[in-house]
């Protein structure tokens, strides 16, 4: 059995073009959707435009993304450890093949995890854009190698799937898609990267949703030093510099994207910075469901 789980957050037309790039998929194991939202709305939203009995809602009791997580890993928990559940959100959507890619990668019985390729669907006409093709790349091109190599990395949250029976939950206090690899890893699971298996992502436009997202990012990750200090980092300061420092210099078709690579390299430098000040303020990481906004990537609602 195959769970997807589809987290949102009252973005309901997003939420339906999510669900149904997973049911037009030739998936050869049974499966369900289920789609995790605190807002009653979208259920009913779902409900008049899909019809679909492997379609199920989840009322998310608005306590943050993990801990509806966790209430789910245990309501689906099975001790067959070739079910699978596939995680993703509500505001991106994957390609054709997902499942069967993904599903790929779990014959391997020492795989744990696997998680897919985001793919920005912006434009490299516009910095923004421009700017999430440069990190993307530079992701792919680490996950590779780590896959490669058989070493630990992080999995990404916009899709990542885990075997059911291993783990019932995780810790709340960073983001998932760090915290729960590394505990498949810990039981001596193998992490694996299917880049076959691609899902689209919108990424911020402005300053202030970019800046909001990221500086997120980075305070949870920097609280697995307190709650995992074993872990492994594949995202850090020092880690964006070493991996993909001179790679993101390769990137540039024009003069005018030159430009924008320079301010790209000065916009993550204020962003580590940033976070770092108000983690020494004590504005830590909060698994609550999106403090602050970011509009710009939720384009259908």
């Amino acid at each position: 059995m195959i769970n997807i789980i589809i987290t949102s957050y009252k973005e309901p037309k997003s939420t339906v073009r999510a669900v149904n790039a997973f049911l037009k998929q030739d998936i050869k194991e049974d499966f369900k959707i289920v789609v995790v939202d605190p807002f009653p709305e979208v259920e009913a939203y779902l409900k008049e435009n899909i019809k679909d009995g492997r379609v199920k809602f989840f009322l998310d009791p608005e306590e943050g993304k993990g801990y509806a997580l966790n209430i789910l890993f245990n309501e689906l928990y099975s001790k067959n450890i070739n079910d699978i559940f596939i995680l993703t959100d509500g505001d991106v959507y994957v390609s054709d093949n997902a499942v069967s890619e993904i599903m790929k990668k779990f014959e391997d019985k020492e795989v744990g995890c696997v998680t897919g390729k985001p793919v920005p669907i912006d434009t490299r006409q516009i910095k923004y854009g421009f700017w999430s093709h440069v990190v993307f790349a530079g992701i792919d091109k680490t996950r590779r190698r780590l896959s490669n190599e058989k070493k630990f990395f992080e999995c990404s949250g916009y899709l990542f799937a885990i075997r059911n029976g291993v783990i019932t939950d995780f810790p709340l206090e960073t983001s998932e898609d760090s915290i729960i690899p590394y505990l498949f890893w810990k039981k001596g699971y193998k992490i694996s990267y299917s880049d076959n298996a691609e899902v689209y992502v919108k990424n911020p436009d402005n300053w202030k949703d970019w800046i909001n997202q990221k500086v997120r990012n980075i305070k949870a990750h920097e609280n697995l030093n307190k709650i995992a200090p074993g872990l492994p980092r594949t995202k850090s300061f020092f880690n964006e510099i070493k991996e993909g420092g001179f790679f993101a210099l390769t990137l540039p078709r024009s003069i005018k994207e030159v430009f924008w690579l320079m301010q790209l390299y000065f916009a993550r430098l204020y962003i580590y910075f940033k976070a770092f000040y108000e983690l020494k303020k004590k504005k830590t990481y909060s698994d609550g469901w999106r403090e602050q906004e970011i509009a710009s990537t939720k384009p259908l609602d």
